[in-house]
């Protein structure tokens, strides 16, 4: 069900992309906190190990990940309102928890809630996106929307940075502001998104099935795993891992292993957000105005991204190490994503994108389940956080290949 026609076509996306943004912004402010804040934890909750800690973000990444596909149906059969705002509700309840945490148990019981709660958006987010964003601006709208990711993690670890680790204030406090950032956030989305009710999206839904219902699922069904989108399924999973890693231990890394304190520790690991930005705005531009490219333009961005994370970690001096921080923000996670959403739009099924979406998203996000607690556990036999660095930057390199090989032999086949 395509709403773009009814709701002012430009205008309405224009808004739509800064509604996107602001919701990975509040999300993005949520996710590096508690990693940036484990030495401030661990005085309220006792010592825990790198393992013990590492549970944290998969707690979150486990529910989140399991919300992806059922959120994408519902999206298909209820609306996006239906789905993100009561999922919002519920991430607004966790933080609180959060936030009032005195034991291991229940920090780890609210990013369960903060993960399902925020399982609600990836579908939705980039349902609207492609019935309303217009094909030949699809990547660059989607490096926009993005880029309040990259801005939400460095504005979380420089405020965690300053704010509680040079000002000392309570590190509960950044969870009850992003409580309160996600009401606002609520606001925004029934204020903002329109669609159909509940009821005439339901009847459009049944209507539907009465057409050849056999035929469009097993249709529909095939189309999630087809070859192109088996590869991408593979690249955002080593996609994701190498990020996720990176946003659960780079502030660690770098002030047990490399000799950060307070404020640099924030100032140092935001690099790779505030790069990404630049780089995503810039380089979607240039995907869509060579969308024939763009498998060309994922293969090149994730190698460098393998290339960039090995000279960050490898680099002898702190400014080789910060250089390397900033050219993986350049060319990583949040610069070829927009061009492998876009990808995924022009593949999936046109009428069940949140399904596909939530599909995409689930394998992608399926890696940072494993990627937090295996490079803790990786961390506590080696002692060393660098084997985790190695493990993400194997990971990436295989499935470029892989990649590029399922891709070709597509071309070559058909």
């Amino acid at each position: 069900m395509t709403t773009i026609e009814t709701k002012g076509g430009i205008q309405y996306w224009h808004k739509i992309v800064a509604l996107l943004f602001l919701g990975w912004l509040v999300m993005w402010i949520y996710r590096p906190v508690l990693a940036a804040l484990f030495p401030e934890i661990q005085q309220t909750v006792g010592p825990q190990s790198n393992t013990e800690l590492g549970l944290i973000a998969s707690c979150y990444f486990f529910s989140y990940t399991l919300m992806q596909i059922p959120a994408g149906i519902l999206v298909d059969k209820y609306g996006k309102k239906a789905v993100v705002i009561p999922g919002f509700i519920l991430f607004t309840i966790a933080a609180v928890i959060i936030g009032n945490a005195h034991s291991m148990m229940m920090i780890y019981i609210g990013s369960l809630l903060a993960g399902l709660g925020c399982g609600s958006y990836y579908g939705s987010a980039w349902s609207l996106s492609a019935e309303n964003i217009p094909a030949e601006h699809r990547s660059f709208a989607s490096a926009i929307i993005n880029t309040g990711a990259a801005l939400g993690m460095g504005i979380c670890l420089l405020s965690t940075s300053f704010l509680v680790k040079s000002l000392d204030m309570p590190w509960q406090y950044m969870l009850f502001i992003i409580a309160a950032l996600t009401l606002a956030l609520i606001a925004g989305f029934a204020i903002i998104i329109k669609e159909p009710s509940i009821k005439t999206v339901i009847a459009h839904n049944k209507q539907q099935k009465h057409k050849t219902v056999t035929e469009t699922t097993t249709k529909q069904k095939h189309s999630f795993f087809t070859s192109p989108m088996v590869a991408c399924y593979i690249m955002y999973f080593a996609t994701c891992y190498g990020y996720y890693m990176v946003v659960s231990w780079l502030p660690n890394f770098l002030e047990t292993e490399r000799g950060f304190s307070g404020g640099s520790v924030g100032s140092a690991s935001s690099l790779v957000a505030f790069a990404a930005i630049p780089g995503a705005l810039v380089i979607s531009k240039i995907s869509d105005k060579f969308r024939s490219k763009r498998l060309m333009f994922i293969i090149v961005l994730e190698l460098l991204s393998a290339v960039t994370l090995l000279m960050a970690v490898e680099s002898a001096t702190i400014t080789l190490l910060l250089i390397g921080l900033i050219l993986y923000g350049l060319f990583g996670k949040f610069v070829v994503e927009p061009i492998l959403i876009s990808h995924v739009a022009d593949i999936a099924p046109k009428n069940s994108y949140g399904t596909a979406f939530g599909v995409f998203n689930f394998f992608g996000m399926s890696s940072s389940v494993i990627a937090p607690p295996l490079t803790g556990l990786l961390a506590d036999i080696t002692g060393t956080k660098i084997t985790g660095f190695y493990v993400a930057i194997a990971i990436l390199i295989i499935a470029t290949a892989l990649f590029f090989l399922i891709n070709l032999r597509k071309h070559i086949t058909y």
